[in-house]
């Protein structure tokens, strides 16, 4: 399971058990749990409600167990989607991006303010300003750092800067993304040699650190 996921660009950390478990998500940094219901030390529909309770993290059981009983437990807890064992790979990761982008989508937008963080977004010049300077973007560079602007500190995959960004996400890939980060923020420290706003989360995606 893990082998899958790293392969497919995903930066999973394993736990043996719920314990362990608890302890590593009061870290912090993580988008989704999988969790198997049969743990040595706790019942994964526990560990789920008390994830659920500290953290709010979405969750996909993962389990032998495959009555409907089981199934309408874990979902009616909150749980996300419910996999039975045995299961290939490759749908596990197709549920893990699936329940990612419902879980993303349904987070409501606020609206942004004309300015954040130094940043001035014009969008009928479909221009933005760091520090009153206009910078030289391309259009999906402008997309780009405006989706970033738009919410600080929450931090997107590249899966939905790809969406949001790219006129054929399509035809975009991972690296796409990280070359016009890599651009953007050469031209930022060109702006702004001070600043270094857009942070990377490995594994994860990129934010735009928050002003304190």
């Amino acid at each position: 399971m893990v082998y899958a996921l790293s392969s497919d660009g995903f930066d999973p950390h394993w736990c043996a058990t719920g314990g362990a478990a608890l302890e590593a998500a009061r870290g912090g940094g993580f988008a989704l749990a999988v969790l198997d219901v049969g743990l040595p030390d706790i019942n994964g529909l526990e560990l789920f409600k008390q994830l659920q309770r500290d953290q709010g993290l979405p969750a996909i059981f993962l389990t032998a167990r495959s009555t409907e009983i089981d199934r309408v437990v874990g979902l009616e807890l909150g749980a996300d989607d419910y996999i039975a064992k045995p299961f290939s790979p490759r749908e596990l990761v197709a549920r893990v991006r699936t329940v990612l982008r419902r879980v993303q989508r349904s987070v409501p937008v606020a609206e942004a303010p004309a300015m954040s963080g130094g940043f001035d977004i014009d969008d009928e010049r479909k221009m933005i300003r760091l520090h009153g300077r206009a910078l030289d973007l391309s259009r999906t560079e402008y997309r780009l750092l405006k989706v970033l602007i738009e919410r600080p500190g929450r931090v997107f995959s590249r899966d939905e800067l790809m969406e949001r960004a790219w006129d054929d996400p399509a035809s975009a890939f991972d690296r796409t993304v990280d070359a016009h980060v890599k651009a953007l923020r050469a031209k930022l420290r060109e702006a702004a040699p001070q600043d270094d706003p857009i942070v990377t989360h490995r594994g994860l995606g990129y934010s735009l650190r928050e002003k304190a």
